[in-house]
């Protein structure tokens, strides 16, 4: 098992995000978390991450505990975060935002042999490497998150709302490349609204339902449930 998250509750304030909630990631895996805004799906990644640290339970990356682990050094343990809303350097090219995806790496073979990997991957990138990022278009944005992310040569990659603000063509080829990732040996856990591109790509889903998952199983079972189709599918037949 990669990822374990056992009992998580995180606060805000006096406000509980997440309401214990527990599931695991196995290596080679896509897993994804759907539920409506506010579920606390970005809370778990971030927590995950370091970014928010949890008031109960634990989180193991490959039988390490994360809990009290810096943000920074949970990079170099192999998770890397790309965050919701892309949060990309605007005012730096599309190759000094790659790079600094790779600042906790030193070996420069490694880092070039990456570079290229990014760029199979998204070949727009590759034509752009002079462009400032704030001048790219949403969806060359997101794929330079993404990019970022893959330079810290991560072990799993945490995907956060991937299609945000995407047209349907972009959300297709955001969701095929995302797959490819996962092919060539990433293991993915995806946060995701659009549940049905998410479920289409992914092996095992929860349902998370404000901070508490309510629903779990393969991909294929959630697509099915007549509960998802409703709530997360737009099955207004399923609902009656």
């Amino acid at each position: 098992m990669m990822l374990e998250v056992r009992n998580l509750e995180v606060f805000y304030g006096a406000i509980q995000a997440l309401q214990g909630i527990s599931f695991t990631v196995d290596e080679g895996e896509i897993v994804t978390l759907i539920g409506a805004n506010g579920a606390g799906k970005s809370t778990t990644m971030r927590t995950i991450s370091g970014l928010i640290r949890p008031k109960k339970g634990e989180i193991l990356f490959r039988d390490k505990e994360l809990k009290k682990v810096p943000a920074h050094q949970i990079v170099r343990m192999g998770i890397s975060h790309v965050p919701e809303g892309r949060k990309i350097f605007a005012n730096l090219t599309v190759m000094e935002n790659l790079i600094m995806g790779a600042y906790t790496r030193t070996n420069k073979q490694e880092i070039q042999a990456n570079l290229e990997r990014v760029f199979k991957s998204f070949p727009r990138l590759k034509e752009r490497v002079t462009q400032m990022a704030g001048t790219l278009s949403g969806g060359e944005q997101q794929m330079l998150a993404m990019g970022r992310g893959m330079m810290s040569k991560p072990s799993l990659l945490i995907l956060d709302e991937p299609s945000m603000g995407l047209s349907p063509i972009l959300v297709e080829e955001i969701f095929e490349i995302i797959r490819d990732i996962n092919k060539q040996g990433t293991t993915v856990l995806l946060v995701e609204q659009n549940a049905f591109m998410a479920l289409q790509v992914a092996h095992r889903a929860y349902v998370l339902e404000t901070g508490r998952i309510v629903l779990s199983g393969s991909a294929r079972e959630l697509q099915a449930d007549p509960k998802v189709r409703a709530a997360y599918l737009g099955d207004v037949s399923a609902a009656s």
